[in-house]
């Protein structure tokens, strides 16, 4: 059965996340159903990662195994048809190795988290960013973000629920940048390693907005890490705001996006 690499974006909104439930609707299967109007007996897909209910995504990958060679802009074509209405859509399809696997060729994972500080409520982006209604200062974020840098045991800031086997990980990269937004302030976290702990990312994002708010010093976090306890963790922030916005492999099956 050839096999198929498919980049795809999401809103997370509607969703209870990635992963296929029975009876609750997910990402994984919508895309599941409308690969089997195609081929009724198509098998499941796997992902690079599960996203959990209300994150959302401009480059998960996922791969599918069909019975029949489909040309792969054909492929995108079809399967974005039967996806409508549903906030979901495959960007890019490639065909791929037997042995290639979303998840376990993966190298690296790229999220970005929006956050908007600001006293009128978000109207435009309402669902896509967390919002405060209180200013926050960049500088000690960034101060506080190179303590997490690095290889670490990362249990303060994993949820209880983790499955993982070790809480240790590899930090690659946590960048905070302040960008101008209508009456307020927009900051974006780019963070980037081979794998996250369950609710990492926003377990990292809620800790450093304590420190922008002023109500925690920056070495704080430092502490907090050092502590390897879940009650040393700031406050975990929503999903509406985290998003799956890349996945690396080491022979790329996608173009580089512009």
């Amino acid at each position: 059965m050839p096999r198929y690499a498919l980049r795809i974006e999401y809103n997370g909104a509607p969703f209870a996340g990635w992963q296929r439930q029975r009876d609750l609707p997910s990402v994984q299967g919508a895309i599941e159903d409308a690969l089997k109007r195609l081929e009724p007996d198509a098998p499941g897909i796997g992902a690079a990662g599960r996203t959990d209910s209300g994150v959302h995504a401009t480059a998960q990958v996922a791969h599918c195994d069909l019975r029949r060679e489909w040309e792969p802009f054909r492929l995108s074509e079809a399967l974005n048809y039967h996806l409508k209405p549903q906030p979901v859509a495959i960007t890019a399809i490639a065909r791929v190795a037997d042995d290639w696997h979303a998840r376990f060729s993966a190298i690296e994972r790229r999220y970005l988290f929006r956050l908007v500080a600001r006293r009128a409520p978000v109207v435009h982006d309402a669902g896509l960013v967390w919002q405060v209604r209180h200013a926050l200062r960049l500088a000690p974020m960034q101060e506080a973000a190179r303590h997490l840098l690095g290889l670490h045991d990362f249990t303060t800031f994993r949820s209880t629920m983790c499955q993982a086997n070790s809480p240790l990980k590899t930090l690659d990269q946590l960048d905070i940048s302040e960008h101008p937004y209508p009456g307020g302030q927009e900051f974006r976290f780019a963070l980037r390693a081979r794998s996250f702990l369950h609710n990492q990312v926003r377990s990292i994002v809620g800790t450093l907005e304590r420190v922008g708010a002023g109500h925690w010093p920056p070495e704080q976090v430092q502490a907090a890490l050092a502590a390897r306890d879940r009650a040393a963790c700031g406050p975990v922030c929503p999903p509406q705001g985290l998003y799956l916005r890349g996945v690396g492999y080491p022979d790329p099956p996608f173009p580089p996006e512009a």
